[in-house]
Parts: C-alpha cells; structure tokens; sequence
C-alpha cells in the first residue's frame, strides 16, 4: 500500500491547515483493509472531492482506489459486461461495444474536458449522486446494476435502487463500489444521449435525455428512456417506454410528449434553469433523441 500524508491549500481558510492522510493501495484487499473509520472519504478520479467541501471541512482521510486492478477495465462475459468502478470515462469511450453503449459513450463526451474524461471514473460519478451526473441515465436506460464488495462479501443492487437521492447512494460503512454490471442485449438495440446545457462543454446539465430502443420490422420492440437533472436522481419513464411500443419508426421523430409522461419527474428552480423551462426541454429532448436512434436504424 502506497501511503503518504498531504497539507490541503492555504485556501481553504482554516484556522489550520487540514492534515490529510493518503492511501492508494493496488489491489482490493488492501483497500477494504484501509477502509476502517466512516470519515475515510474514498476517492475514484477526484475531480469532485474538494470542490463541494466547505472551508476548513475538506476530508481528512484519502483512500484512492484508481490503482486497483480489479476495479479497472471493461470486459465481455455470458452474464454481460462488467465495467470495473475505477474505469475512466476515456476507457470507456474507447473500447469497443455494441451500439447498445452508444448513448453511454455519447454522455462520457459530455463530461468535463478531456482532461477530466481522462482522470473521472464511472465509479466516482456515481457515488458522487449529482441529480445532474451525465452518466446516469444512460446507465439507467441499460438497466445496470452496480457490485459492491466488502470484506465479508458482495453484493449487486440495480442502479436505481443505489441512487438514494442528491449525495446519497446505499453503500455501507466499509463497502466499496467496485464494478458496474450491464446484462446482455440484443445487436439491434440503438441508443442516444442528449443533453442541455448553457454551452456545448465543460457545463452541468439543465436536462437531459438517454435512450435505448429495439426495432423489429421496422416498429419498436422495447424502449427504455431516463431523464436526468430534473428529479432527485434521474429518472426511467416507464408509461412513456411502454406507449412506444408497436410504434413504427416513422412516427418517432413526430412523437408528442405530454405532461402525463414526465409527470414522475420533479424538477427545481435554480440558477441554470427554471422547472418549467426544463420540462418544456425535456419534451424536445425525449423527440429528438428518437429520431436520433430512428436515423441510425
């Protein structure tokens, strides 16, 4: 294990500056050993640990788990795919999926720069739990589960289940997100992503929209859409997915969503946009990200 003491910036504004004690073993067993007191903050990427922290509050103890083999990489099994929780979002775009991960790999664009696309991890941006986290819904939309493990076992929960609310995941004192599952799907589903922001890049989103749809003769088979930015956590319209089915691919791009359809979301006034503005891109977003999947059929 690899181990080091740190003395966070002056700028925090502390009475003294914070002492910061840093781990970054290399392999799981020794993380779950480091794991041992609830104010060791975990860290995968850390592109977004320090700036939420309050003046003189920032953690005082650092476990990195970016160099953990176990928990890098993506691979292909009968169960499906496995994308290992310290994968950065770089990794991820350039391995080669299916179609389904296209939409995945559209949000994975979306995120940050480059340079932070190269650093940020899926595991990191999921238990960070931002309502406005890019990667959610598209994992939402592949109905991913995560793997938790701990010293005594693992365990699997549906993504949707994981993402409590804003900050809050259901990952228990001594627990490590270390993998994201993806089950098998067929080679006709098509997937999109798209996402509304004040400018193209380095922007949090105001709403956003993934999708994944089967066709089969040229009608939709299954469909499955989440909505982000605009409820606690993103968001699968399920009545929504289930009136698409039968639809023939023409109609998608002339799709007319209704108030009904979004009614589970609850989006919030803030500085990027007022809740009325994003259900109103919301409706938009949802029809052209289906005539997206329908120009790729």
């Amino acid at each position: 294990m690899i181990g080091q003491t740190i003395r966070v910036c002056a700028d925090w504004k502390a009475k003294d500056a914070s002492i910061v004690s840093y781990h970054a073993p290399d392999s799981l067993e020794d993380a779950l050993a480091a794991l041992t007191s609830a104010d060791t903050r975990l860290l995968g990427g850390g592109t977004d640990i320090f700036p939420p922290a309050l003046p003189g509050k920032a953690p005082t103890k650092i476990l990195d788990v970016t160099n953990i083999r176990e928990m890098r990489g993506v691979s292909e099994s009968a169960a499906g795919w496995r994308i290992g929780a310290a994968t950065s979002w770089s990794e991820l775009i350039n391995h080669p999926l299916p179609p389904a991960f296209d939409g995945l790999k559209a949000a994975a664009r979306t995120i940050g720069s480059v340079q932070i696309q190269n650093t940020a991890t899926i595991g990191g941006n999921l238990c960070n739990a931002s309502p406005a986290a890019d990667g959610v819904p598209s994992l939402l939309a592949l109905e991913a589960k995560v793997e938790i493990t701990s010293a005594a076992a693992s365990r699997w929960v549906a993504l949707e289940k994981f993402l409590i609310g804003p900050r809050r995941v259901d990952l228990k004192l001594g627990e490590i997100l270390t993998a994201v599952i993806i089950p098998p799907h067929p080679g006709k589903m098509r997937s999109s992503f798209l996402k509304l922001g004040s400018r193209k890049y380095l922007v949090i989103s105001i709403a956003m929209v993934a999708t994944l749809v089967e066709f089969t003769d040229s009608r939709v088979r299954r469909a499955r859409l989440a909505v982000g930015a605009c409820s606690p956590t993103a968001l699968r319209l399920r009545r929504l997915e289930n009136e698409l089915r039968g639809m023939h691919i023409e109609q998608l791009s002339e799709l007319v969503v209704s108030d009904d359809h979004l009614r589970p979301l609850s989006p919030i006034n803030d500085v990027r946009g007022s809740a009325e503005y994003r259900l109103c891109s919301v409706k938009e977003l949802i029809r052209r990200a289906l005539a997206e999947v329908a120009e790729i059929e």
